[in-house]
């Protein structure tokens, strides 16, 4: 729906859209709301099946999204304030940089996936969300004065660059390397790098590379110079789903990067790469859900007016059971989801990163799983009309979910590990208190 008021079909909206009461959203949050979905809809939404379908999103909504700073809030909350008040931003949509918190930050990617498909603002966003957070949060002076402001600004594109053909969630094991010239100004960087949103389109990227030796403690992260950039060669990857992403493969060929575009110090990549990655799950389980709600409140407009053996779908008691089924992961997800928006707002970045990193990365897997129950439920209750292509245009998207920002398994893994360090670390310190 074009307009601001709520979709009343069930499950279609979240609960603050329906009125209902929440600990969460401010007045200030529901005037966001609305001039959100206006924008997005008109510049982005109400176009993005036709978009999808073609392949690619036209290069002019970039450029209106970052005119009207509508890509900053895919940034970790709090924004970098200082710099964008140094290029003239002071508010996105009326809502002060200073007072952004991850709060909007949800609003946001819930009104930018109302489309139900993730591949049109992921055309957008990635480098906003993924490849410039490193440089605002470990670059150099130095570093953020040459790139920060054509890249805040849109006059520059970023994609952030880890996935590599051998070695996707095991970041550890990254094969591009990064060596140092014998007169110790540049890096000569040679590998390959696969997956990548937005590459085809990106100036730069924000590249895991292997200044040291095997493991973790010999990556570094490194601005990368991409489009005609000698030694870079970079194709487009044909994906079912998130098509218009600008998913990329990208070579490196003894490409020649000064020593000054290290981010942070050598061997500091994969807690940046790790830290970076709290944020990437979030937004994704954000987006992801909404998916989900286009998904199963489609499903139920459908079965309210579709007849079959003298009745509507929805007099059927196992289609109402499927309904409920998903219905209940769906809200229950977003609840979770909100409830972690709502912990950031209120925690220093690096108590976040400590206590909910282990629990972002659950439920971004666990998000994937939801929209992986709503389209399937969807496909099966449209019968031949979800079989179309048009029809599972959000099935298509489901591999999305589950894989990048770290795959499925890896992250339901990585959650439990994480919870099981934060249990040692209190009772370590439960022991010393006693012994005291």
């Amino acid at each position: 729906m074009a307009e601001n008021s709520p979709n009343p079909v069930p499950f279609s909206e979240p609960p603050y859209l329906r009125g209902l009461p929440n600990p969460y959203i401010t007045p200030a949050h529901l005037r966001f709301q609305k001039a959100c979905r206006k924008f997005a809809w008109e510049n982005l939404i109400q176009h993005a099946m036709e978009w999808e379908k073609a392949g690619t999103v036209p290069e002019h909504v970039f450029h209106t999204f970052c005119k009207a700073n509508m890509l900053l809030p895919n940034m970790p909350a709090p924004l970098p304030v200082d710099w964008l008040k140094r290029l003239g931003i002071n508010d996105i949509l009326g809502v002060k940089v200073e007072d952004w918190d991850y709060t909007y930050t949800g609003i946001y990617c819930d009104e930018m996936g109302r489309s139900g498909l993730s591949g049109p603002s992921g055309s957008l966003n990635a480098g906003f969300a993924f490849g410039i957070p490193p440089i605002v949060k470990f670059g150099s002076k130095e570093l953020q004065e040459r790139f920060l402001p054509d890249l805040l600004t849109g006059k520059k594109r970023a994609c952030i660059a880890i996935t590599e053909p051998e070695a996707g969630s095991d970041v550890a094991n990254i094969t591009t390397t990064a060596v140092k010239t014998a007169d110790g100004k540049h890096y000569i960087v040679n590998g390959t790098k696969k997956w990548i949103t937005n590459g085809i389109w990106s100036d730069y990227a924000t590249m895991a590379v292997r200044t040291g030796g095997k493991g973790a403690s010999g990556l570094s992260v490194l601005v990368v110079p991409l489009k005609n950039h000698p030694g870079v060669s970079m194709r487009r990857l044909k994906v079912s789903g998130q098509i218009t992403g600008g998913t990329t493969y990208i070579e490196l060929d003894d490409v020649k990067v000064p020593v000054s575009n290290i981010v942070g110090k050598e061997g500091d990549g994969m807690r940046i790469i790790m830290t970076n990655f709290n944020h990437e799950r979030l937004i994704i389980a954000v987006g992801v859900t909404r998916q989900a709600r286009v998904a199963l409140s489609a499903a139920f407009s459908y079965c309210l007016k579709r007849e079959a053996f003298g009745k509507t779908l929805m007099d059927q008691p196992v289609v109402r059971h499927r309904l409920a089924k998903a219905g209940a992961e769906l809200e229950t997800m977003w609840a979770w989801v909100e409830q972690i928006l709502y912990q950031l707002s209120h925690m220093t970045k690096e108590e976040g990163d400590r206590q909910l990193g282990g629990l972002t990365a659950l439920a971004k897997a666990k998000s994937a799983m939801v929209l992986n129950e709503c389209a399937q439920v969807a496909v099966l209750l449209f019968g031949g009309n979800g079989f179309t292509q048009t029809g599972q245009a959000i099935l298509r998207d489901v591999p999305g979910a589950r894989i990048p920002g770290g795959s499925e398994d890896v992250l339901l893994d990585l959650s439990v590990r994480q919870l099981v360090k934060i249990y040692q670390a209190q009772e370590k310190k439960l022991v010393q208190s006693s012994k005291i």
